[in-house]
């Protein structure tokens, strides 16, 4: 029963970023002025608060769990995320709406580091490589069923999207004080540092608004500017304060290891290619093509649907052959899929000839390169470091994915329709581009060895997430 209630909480989590995408027309048609949905613009804030605040946490909250007991956190996290999740239904403006997803956010970031912990707390140790399996499958499982649940929920009003979380919510809360083991902290020492969490979210927050805004603003403005020197001297500010501090957010050390520093690239750029995908193939279907949420959902199912299967089909292939290949192999085939959305793209639906191509290229690629990344990345580092080696690479993924909605927009502009073919293209182009890249440093994976480490200088151990 643990293992179920751990299992579920992570399924609801990672159910909300598919869920959400899908939603997001319908929730511009909503907070509408003037009888014009809201800006793509302002939307996308719905998306990158989540984001950022989530990247800011991972570490702060998942060191939490080891000092006060992983269950106490984990139960605290899908209160929180449960109880935004009701505030994000309830919300009145979009602007009341992006504080419940920072919310929201902060419950998700106490979840995640710490569900894996209990998982493996209960049950036996023969059975825990299938459990951990078993917990990264039911992300995948989300990823499958996402749009279309999102097209469900839709179909009745945007808002039931949040609603869906408040049963989960609670049968994983009852169920979790019942039956979650609770295993004694593991840390005394102190929290990673919580001001550089501000400014990581005040730097990665500044510079989306910079990028989301400029088009409206103009990229000369002083608010533009303002903006961006802001990004620049609170993310210098957080570098400094990172080499400086005892237990900082980000051990830079950790940076100069060649397979997590080469990873940790991949993953970010990656994450930055595949937000503008799965946002931009949402935006289309419904903007510019008028499918409904439902048909979108549908029509988007094979491209997430393959992720899994392609992850597990190809793990023997990872043992024998190394991370390197197969982050080649899926970076390419995830730019190939971009750009056969730019020669094949047509305003007339053609859903066969034009987008279904694209995601079945795409989802092979991303089974192929972004649990590859992170396995290669976290295996690299020593037992020691691997709880934070896990926490920052997801941290990189959320950036990442904060940084691509805001580029899409960014070269969108604040409406969306037939007349926007062009941004598109550009959009997919990058996306290519950056997937080359990343097989670029898939190739370097295969040349990089991993070294012997020795602890970080502070020799503090940490086993979150």
């Amino acid at each position: 029963m643990a293992a179920g209630v751990v299992v579920l909480a992570v399924f609801m989590t990672n159910l909300d970023l598919w869920i959400v995408n899908v939603a997001l027309p319908a929730m511009g048609a909503s907070f509408s002025h003037g009888g014009r949905p809201a800006s793509l613009a302002d939307l996308s804030w719905v998306l990158n608060a989540y984001a950022i605040t989530l990247a800011a946490l991972l570490v702060v909250l998942g060191r939490a769990g080891d000092r006060v007991g992983q269950r106490p956190v984990f139960i605290a996290g899908v209160v929180v995320f449960t109880g935004a999740s009701v505030a994000c239904a309830l919300a009145p403006d979009l602007g009341v709406l992006v504080v419940a997803r920072v919310v929201q956010a902060a419950g998700a970031a106490a979840q995640l580091p710490t569900s894996l912990a209990l998982l493996l707390a209960s049950v036996p140790a023969e059975r825990r490589t299938g459990a951990t399996r078993a917990w990264a499958a039911f992300g995948g499982l989300a990823a499958a069923a996402g749009p279309v649940v999102g097209g469900l929920l839709v179909e009745v009003d945007w808002r039931w999207v949040f609603v869906v979380n408040l049963p989960v919510g609670v049968v994983a809360v009852v169920a979790g004080l019942a039956a979650l083991p609770a295993p004694a902290a593991r840390e005394t020492g102190p929290l990673p540092d919580v001001w550089g969490a501000v400014l990581v979210t005040v730097a990665v927050a500044a510079l989306t608004g910079a990028l989301v805004q400029a088009p409206g603003w103009g990229w000369a403005s002083g608010r533009t500017l303002g903006l961006l020197a802001v990004a620049v001297a609170v993310g210098a500010w957080f570098g400094l304060r990172s080499a400086r501090h005892a237990t900082p957010l980000l051990e830079l050390h950790l940076l100069r290891l060649p397979r997590f520093g080469v990873a940790g690239a991949g993953t970010f750029l990656f994450g930055v290619a595949f937000a503008v995908m799965l946002l931009s193939n949402v935006l289309w279907c419904q903007d510019v093509w008028h499918w409904s949420a439902l048909r979108t959902g549908l029509a988007l199912v094979p491209g997430p649907a393959l992720v899994p299967i392609v992850t597990a089909l190809t793990a023997r292939a990872a043992r024998r052959f190394g991370h390197g290949p197969l982050v080649v192999a899926g970076g390419l085939l995830f730019a190939a899929a971009m750009l056969w959305r730019v020669a094949m793209v047509s305003t007339a639906p053609d859903y066969a000839r034009d987008l279904l191509p694209s995601l079945i290229l795409g989802g092979t690629g991303v089974g192929l390169t972004l649990g590859t990344l992170i396995a290669a990345g976290v295996q690299s580092l020593p037992a020691a470091r691997t709880a934070t080696g896990s926490a920052l690479v997801n941290s990189f993924r959320q950036i990442s994915s904060a940084l691509g909605v805001a580029l899409l927009v960014t070269l969108l502009g604040s409406r969306v329709d037939a007349g926007s073919t062009g941004d598109f293209r550009l959009a997919w182009t990058l996306a290519a581009v950056l997937s080359v890249v990343t097989s670029v440093l898939g190739a370097l994976l295969v040349r990089a060895r991993t070294p012997a480490v020795s602890p970080a200088p502070s020799g503090r151990e940490r086993t979150s997430v």
